[in-house]
């Protein structure tokens, strides 16, 4: 299987090139699952970033935004900020993670002084109109999925595993089937191709930047390319601290809706 170069994509935008990883001992499918879903994100972050959305004509439209994550007893809670442009200023996006795995995910519109709640009908939409779905946006049990490893790929000397992921029966999902390249040193899944249930291949997100911010991986430029609708995401982190001083009530419906 051929994948894109990433050192192309580093010289189209003017990006770092990845860091070489050694390998690692070759596990199965499952226990390679587990280790991506907890490998260290540390206990919390607060981040800055922009995001550009790119159309089939190659206009951008610029967005600034912040996030602020935290994990406790091994569940997450996120809050989404957009900042800039005034059109979208304002606009917030919560997800809480619940017992049983469970996920709660509110989006907050200024305009309208008014919190929508994310059903799952909803979770294939576009999340503001990017590239990425209300799924795209939340983790998923590791249990809800198949996993098979079938071979080691290379890019720019990053030795992956190539790891393919399908939904359970039962489990609802946009998706039929993915197909990972994850670092074998890093952990962290830098090419995914998106297949429907008919096995048509939707979307391919890339990891364009990956650097070690406070001795943890971080994904500082990333891109999703819907090729259905030739469009583009880019997100750039600008700035990022991790362990930081935060807590849950950082994170609440109250602040989504008072800020």
């Amino acid at each position: 299987m051929k994948y894109f170069i990433l050192i192309l994509w580093a010289v189209m935008f003017g990006i770092t090139c990845l860091p070489v990883y050694a390998g690692s001992e070759d596990i199965t499918g499952i226990q390679l699952a587990n280790d991506i879903f907890h490998r260290d994100r540390g206990n919390n972050s607060v981040l800055e970033a922009q995001m550009v959305l790119v159309n089939k004509n190659g206009n951008k439209r610029v967005r600034q935004f912040t996030n602020k994550r935290i994990r406790e007893n091994e569940r997450e809670r996120q809050l989404i900020r957009f900042t800039y442009p005034a059109d979208i200023a304002g606009t917030g996006f919560l997800t809480i993670e619940k017992p049983g795995w469970e996920t709660e995910q509110f989006l907050f519109l200024p305009a309208l002084r008014r919190t929508r709640r994310i059903v799952t009908s909803q979770k294939s939409h576009r999340f503001v109109n990017s590239d990425f779905t209300y799924e795209d946006m939340e983790r998923h049990p590791v249990d809800d999925y198949t996993y098979k490893i079938t071979g080691t790929e290379t890019i720019e000397k990053i030795v992956c595993h190539v790891l393919e992921t399908r939904p359970k029966q039962g489990v609802q999902s946009q998706y039929g089937l993915t197909q990972s390249l994850v670092g074998k040193s890093s952990l962290v899944p830098i090419f995914v191709k998106y297949f429907d249930h008919k096995e048509n291949h939707i979307k391919t997100y890339k990891v364009l930047k990956l650097e070690k911010i406070q001795h943890i991986w971080t994904e500082l430029i990333i891109s999703m390319e819907d090729h259905e609708r030739d469009h583009q995401t880019y997100i750039k982190t600008e700035n990022i601290v991790y362990n930081t001083d935060i807590d849950t009530q950082d994170i609440s419906r109250n602040r989504l809706e008072n800020y």
